[in-house]
């Protein structure tokens, strides 16, 4: 490989000024994106007369659409096969008409509700529930936490080593991740993306942190939160559970009183009286939404 030519400074003044212009014209366009102004469609169209919009990068554009971010962007280009450094000029007749059916009107996504509350609120269960009727596709979380006598890897979790779910992280596999009650729980983002996509309605049941970071990833996410009819009756759950000790049954009580003021956070709040009325309300918001 040769030396890089020498430019005057007259050249190089020059040089900056274009690199700045085009840097202005492709925010530009990202701003008119975000407003709606502009679909995917129109700025590829734009791509082929442009050459400064044509060197724009495919994750900044696809970024750029409501809805989408940088996480949605990620997931769909490694899903049709874009590489993360792609820019519009360098796609593939197969890639861009790839692209125009995933963003087409047409196109139906499914909506993402995220299911959170207290340890021992019955969330769980319900996802039990709705694994069982198929009323939404339940994502199934990944943890380094030891699975209990009635649980089955790739059922109820994916039970991971500590060593493994270092290597999730590292590879940015996770839409969410987080600590919770000694162990690590994260939610493989792949799957997720794939049943949105299909237009199945996607339910996540995750930990009250993990729901803070979906909506930060994924702002169109539902975010709801379970109740317990009662503060007595969660205690009472959280009492009967014979897998934990003493100590440990203490020490979830203490977390629940944290976790009940984070209701606020949440879009919605349901009251967990009966599995099926619960099921219901959620499909009701998926709707609605």
């Amino acid at each position: 490989m040769g030396a890089p030519p020498q430019l005057t400074a007259d050249e190089r003044s020059a040089a900056l000024v274009r690199a700045k212009e085009s840097r202005q014209i492709r925010s530009s366009v990202k701003t008119k994106i975000k407003s709606g102004e502009f679909s995917l469609s129109d700025v590829l169209i734009l791509a082929e007369k442009d050459a400064v919009i044509a060197k724009m990068r495919v994750s900044e554009l696809l970024a750029a659409l409501n809805g989408v971010g940088k996480i949605r962007a990620t997931a769909i280009m490694e899903r049709l096969n874009i590489s993360p450094t792609r820019r519009i000029q360098g796609l593939g007749k197969h890639q861009v008409n790839a692209l125009r059916n995933e963003f087409s009107p047409g196109h139906s996504r499914g909506k993402l509700i995220v299911l959170s509350g207290p340890g021992g609120v019955g969330k769980s269960t319900i996802a039990a529930y709705i694994r069982e009727h198929g009323t939404f596709w339940v994502s199934v979380s990944s943890t380094t936490r030891k699975p209990r006598i009635t649980e089955n890897n790739g059922v109820e979790y994916y039970f991971l080593t500590e060593e493994e779910f270092d290597q999730e992280i590292a590879k940015n596999h996770f839409l969410e991740w987080a600590h919770f009650a000694g162990a690590r729980y994260g939610t493989p983002r792949e799957p997720v993306e794939h049943g949105l996509s299909a237009g199945k309605n996607v339910l996540l049941e995750i930990d009250i942190e993990g729901a803070k970071q979906v909506k930060i990833q994924a702002p169109e996410a539902i975010l709801v939160f379970l109740e317990p009819p009662t503060w007595e009756e969660l205690v009472s759950r959280l009492e009967k559970r014979a897998t934990d000790s003493p100590q440990r049954r203490a020490e979830r009580l203490e977390l629940a009183q944290e976790e009940l003021a984070a209701a606020s956070f949440f879009d919605y709040r349901v009251i967990n009286d009966q599995v099926e009325n619960v099921v219901r309300k959620l499909l009701s918001l998926a709707s609605a939404h």
